[in-house]
């Protein structure tokens, strides 16, 4: 008898093979579900959300335009040049890479090692800026793992020191940081562009899309600068401030009809395009920036007004007795005595007595008045950046004191182009033009200063400062007539007063003198070479900068204009017999 061993399968029960089917069916569902909320309904997010982490836009800087001279001449260039960088973690995997590339960036390899690994985890970090193209192609046939280029643009400043102060400089991404590159940044960057790009993980550009936003370079500023000028200025500055043994100084040369700045060179000075160079005591425009009490200088704005008022007239005296005079707690001194003198003979040897006298027979609103007339108190408004503003108290302030100093240029202060500008007035017969930096700059019609009668009576009178009677003889200029005026200022002592032994020497002066062309000023800060009389430190540079200018600007002699008009009465100087001239310290 056999016994059957064999098993039987129930078969499945039916709701079991059901479940099982609807579970598989409702994960194709929910599959096929999900793909079609991702490849229909969230299609456009996910696909903006995958550029964001594949599709870059590449910035493409906008050229930066040129600066130039007004003769077209460069001041400063932008030269292309490459940005190396890398994936710090990608390029320390090859050591020998690494030496490589430090033998191309001529620098120790453990020197750029731990720049390296102090950077390790980033994914982009700049190795060298700024590179000369070949240098980077160079750098780049190594074939480095994680090292890459990107193109950039330098700033090259082509006249250097020469024009440093008045040009400024860029930093290493192309922002203007001072002079004139600060101010018109906006215009000289232009526009950026933008490039779409493809990048693997490693942040390699591995394609271009077809969006692309080309850069609009910027637009070239051209400067009312002469740079022939400019380095004439330069040089002989520099070289007054070395023989002097002083501080500092400036030069300012104007157009005296238009007002453009032809020059402006001040010391000590800066090289733009070396970076250990750029100190503040030395990127320092004193011309525009610095402010300074102009001492005898405005002498012969307070003249112009005296004779505006109707006070005074072209032959008027004054009697500056023994050469002092007491005003309150105030002795008011000159280096000599004079006794009677006319206005020319006053202006000629500076005398502190006559200029206080006559700021105090018109009072001290009128004196104001004066300066006011002559943009003493106002901003020049020159487009510089830092430019100083002037100070000028009202004159509701003034004592009698008060009065007779600034007479005589003290108890105020300015900068450069404020003198300039006064100046300017009186050789454009009376109107007062606005003093630029930029050739094509809008400007706004001249100001009337003072009546074309004085503005010339006041030129005729200062041409006796360049003379042998005057103490401003070594501005002189062969063949030329020059006016001008000689100023020597005590400086500010630190605990209060005026320092006896610390003088800023300054000359200003027009030529040619019966119809000027141009205005220059010369201020040499602290000589301390032994003379610091303006007419004898300051006056030599302005008669070698100006003949220099009159040559290379072809501007004739007074001799031989034909087109001069009626000249008003020249007034006679009245010379006591004196020592050899020296300029009163004012």
């Amino acid at each position: 008898m056999s016994v059957d061993t064999t098993f039987k399968l129930k078969p499945v029960a039916d709701w079991r093979r059901y479940a099982v089917l609807g579970l598989l069916g409702l994960g194709a569902l929910g599959i096929t579900g999900r793909a079609f909320q991702l490849q229909v309904l969230q299609r456009d997010f996910l696909t903006a959300q995958g550029d964001k982490r594949q599709v870059r836009t590449v910035s493409l800087p906008g050229h930066r335009a040129a600066i130039r001279d007004r003769r077209g001449e460069p001041l400063a260039l932008s030269a292309p040049v490459d940005s190396l960088w890398c994936v710090p973690k990608d390029l320390l995997a090859s050591p020998e890479h690494v030496a490589a590339l430090a033998k191309v960036l001529k620098q120790p390899q453990k020197q750029l090692t731990r720049f390296l690994e102090q950077r390790a985890t980033r994914q982009f970090v700049y190795v060298e800026r700024g590179m000369p193209p070949d240098d980077a192609r160079r750098a780049l046939a190594l074939k480095a793992p994680g090292v890459f280029s990107t193109r950039e643009y330098k700033r090259y400043y082509p006249a250097g020191e020469v024009a440093g102060q008045v040009v400024g400089f860029t930093d290493v991404d192309g922002r203007g940081q001072e002079g004139m590159e600060m101010a018109h940044d906006d215009t000289l960057r232009g526009i950026a562009g933008s490039r779409r790009v493809i990048r693997d993980a490693r942040g390699r550009i591995v394609e271009d899309t077809a969006k692309e936003v080309p850069a609009q370079p910027g637009k070239d500023l051209r400067l009312s600068i002469d740079l022939r000028l400019q380095y004439l200025a330069y040089r002989e500055l520099k070289s007054a401030v070395a023989l002097h043994k002083a501080k500092g100084g400036l030069v300012v040369v104007a157009d005296a009809r238009t007002g453009e700045l032809l020059a402006v060179a001040s010391q000590p000075g800066y090289n733009p395009n070396n970076v250990e160079d750029r100190k503040p005591g030395r990127m320092r425009n004193r011309a525009i920036v610095d402010s300074f009490e102009p001492g005898s200088s405005v002498k012969p704005l307070l003249v112009a007004q005296a004779l505006e008022i109707g006070a005074y007239n072209e032959n008027s005296h004054i009697d500056t007795g023994k050469g002092w005079m007491q005003v309150a707690r105030l002795t008011v001194r000159d280096v000599h005595a004079m006794g009677d003198v006319n206005l020319a003979t006053m202006l000629a040897k500076s005398s502190n007595v006559g200029a206080a006298k006559i700021g105090l027979e018109i009072g001290a609103e009128s004196v104001w008045q004066g300066y006011q007339k002559f943009g003493l108190g106002d901003r020049v408004a020159s487009g510089f950046p830092g430019e100083s503003a002037p100070l000028l108290r009202p004159y509701m302030q003034w004592g009698q004191i008060a009065t007779a100093t600034a007479s005589y240029g003290y108890g105020m202060s300015l900068n450069a182009l404020h003198l300039v500008r006064a100046y300017a007035a009186l050789g454009n017969d009376g109107l007062m033009p606005q003093l630029r930096l930029v050739s094509d700059q809008k400007v706004q019609p001249p100001q009337r200063a003072v009546s074309a009668q004085t503005a010339r009576s006041i030129r005729h009178m200062l041409e006796a400062v360049a003379s042998k009677e005057g103490t401003g003889l070594r501005a002189s200029i062969p063949g030329y007539r020059v006016a001008g005026k000689t100023g020597t200022v005590r400086k500010v002592a630190d605990t209060g007063g005026y320092d006896a032994d610390r003088h800023q020497s300054v000359f200003i002066g027009m030529v040619p003198a019966e119809q000027p062309r141009l205005i220059g000023l010369v201020m040499i800060d602290e000589p301390s070479a032994g003379q610091y009389y303006g007419g004898v430190v300051s006056a030599p540079v302005f008669s070698t900068v100006l003949q220099g200018a009159l040559r290379l600007l072809q501007i004739a002699p007074d001799e031989c204009r034909v087109d001069c008009g009626p000249q008003p009465p020249r007034p006679q100087l009245a010379m006591p017999a004196l020592p050899p001239p020296t300029e009163p310290q004012t």
